[in-house]
C-alpha cells in the first residue's frame, strides 16, 4: 500500500502510466504472482488505454475530446518505452486485468495491480 501512495504527487493527487507499471512489476518482484493465468497483449494495451484514460480524466475533467486524445497519446507513449510494460504480460494476471477493468479511478486501478 506505501508504495502505491507514493506514486502520487503532492499537486492534485497525480498518477503516471510509469508508476502503474511499476506497481505491477514489483508485485510479481514482491513474491505476489503464482502459477495464475497471465493477460495478453491485447490486454495489456486494454490496460493501458483505461489507466491513462483515468488519468486524463482526473487531471484534465473539462478538456475537450481532442485534448484528452492528445494527452492520452502522451500518456502512452511514455508507457510504451518503460521497461515495466514490456513485462506485462509476464506480470499481470487475469484476475487483476478483470479488476483493473472496472476501476473507476486511477487509484483503484493501481489498488488492483498490487
Amino acid at each position: 500500500m506505501k508504495r502505491a501512495r507514493s506514486l502520487w504527487g503532492a499537486k492534485g493527487r497525480r498518477a503516471s502510466v510509469t508508476g502503474l507499471l511499476l506497481v505491477a512489476s514489483l508485485a510479481v518482484a514482491g513474491g505476489v504472482a503464482s502459477c495464475k493465468r497471465k493477460v495478453s497483449q491485447k490486454q495489456c494495451d486494454e490496460l493501458l488505454d483505461r489507466f491513462s484514460t483515468l488519468v486524463v480524466k482526473e487531471r484534465f475533467p473539462d478538456a475537450g475530446a481532442d485534448a484528452l486524445a492528445a494527452e492520452q497519446t502522451r500518456e502512452r507513449a511514455e508507457a510504451k518505452s518503460d521497461d515495466a510494460f514490456k513485462n506485462c504480460t509476464s506480470e499481470v494476471q487475469v484476475d487483476e486485468h478483470a479488476c483493473a477493468m472496472k476501476a473507476a479511478t486511477s487509484e483503484a486501478l493501481i489498488k488492483c495491480l498490487e
